[in-house]
């Protein structure tokens, strides 16, 4: 099988190459390296086949059995810093893998995100809620960009009878994150091995739910490995417009709980926790409803928060300390 990863150079898409190389497929990697990384690849080498270029502007050669969309900076820092070629990236982007797709017959996974719900007027957050967002506010090139990617995937869907289908990603991590990508994991064990001040904005109550990475490719997998009969079938027994589907870990932490648990995990840190402004439009509570994913997929994340954050703490260590990873 041939399968095509946007992003596949990134924290996320790398995770993904390594699993579709374990499972026996040809996989070509496509990234314009502005958040992906060689390094994240590299030990693919020979097993991959790497072509750079930007999603918004076309895709490689070829025909693929299957496309997994991941192209996108998904760290404020990132997104904040090229708020249009964010917003390209989501619509151009997705508009260029669907049309392929309608091509050539590709089935198609799209990595959408719980930022679609925005400052969620429903809490947990399920699929069927069309979300609280501020569409001019400076979250909105990555916010409204993933609601437009899902609005024409779910109308290629309907007109054309592409077969894709959208997961909706709720805070992930694992190695291979960027230090520097304000992710509030990443920030928190960066300060911490480096004896900093651990920034919380606001007073730490807002919540989070954690998924580790490796959780989050097992679902992607198994809702790509699902015929289209079934989703077709599955989704308008529950009423739902497209198949979408939550993918989270249902863990609900606040951010103050999360600064004290990475503590924890680097005793020898000399680091205190310290209070700033909270940034505008940012969630206050987040928790993805997994009840869908759960029935359809047979499918419910493994790692808790503290062994997952291990895991991510051990990589930054070797990572800070100059050794190849």
């Amino acid at each position: 099988m041939k399968v095509l990863v946007t992003g596949g150079a990134g924290f996320l898409g790398s995770h993904l190459c390594e699993r579709l190389v374990a499972d026996g497929c040809e996989v070509v990697a496509f990234d314009n390296f502005y958040t992906g990384r060689a390094e994240n690849v590299a030990h693919l080498e020979g097993k991959i086949d790497v072509v750079k270029g930007d999603v918004a502007e076309g895709l490689p050669e070829g025909k693929f059995d299957e496309i997994y969309s991941l192209a996108c900076p998904a760290s404020p820092v990132h997104y904040g810093a090229r708020p249009i070629e964010t917003m390209k990236t989501s619509v151009l982007g997705m508009l260029n893998i669907l049309e392929k797709a309608r091509r050539d017959g590709s089935r198609v996974l799209h990595a959408s995100t719980s930022e679609v719900y925005g400052d969620p007027l429903v809490h947990p957050q399920v699929e069927s809620d069309w979300g609280h967002v501020n569409p001019i506010g400076v979250r909105a090139c990555y916010d409204e960009g993933k609601r437009a990617a899902e609005t024409l995937a779910a109308d290629f869907r309907r007109l054309y009878g592409v077969d894709v289908r959208m997961v909706r990603i709720f805070n992930t991590y694992g190695p291979r994150m960027q230090p520097d990508d304000g992710r509030v994991i990443s920030n928190f064990i960066m300060q911490a091995l480096q004896n900093k001040d651990i920034t919380i904005y606001g007073d730490g109550s807002q919540t989070r739910s954690f998924q580790y990475a490796g959780d989050l490719i097992e679902a992607m997998r198994r809702y790509m490995a699902l015929p289209k009969k079934r989703i077709d079938e599955f989704f308008a027994a529950k009423g739902l417009d497209a198949p979408v589907l939550n993918t989270g870990n249902p863990g609900e932490f606040t951010i103050s709980e999360l600064a004290r648990e990475t503590l924890r995990q680097i005793p020898t840190s000399r680091s205190r926790i310290v209070q700033k402004p909270l940034p505008k439009d940012d969630p206050k509570r987040r928790k993805p409803d997994i009840s869908l994913a759960q029935e359809l997929l047979a499918w419910q994340p493994r790692v808790p928060l503290a062994e997952g954050l291990a895991k991510t703490i051990a990589y930054f260590t070797l990572l800070a300390s100059g050794k190849e990873i």
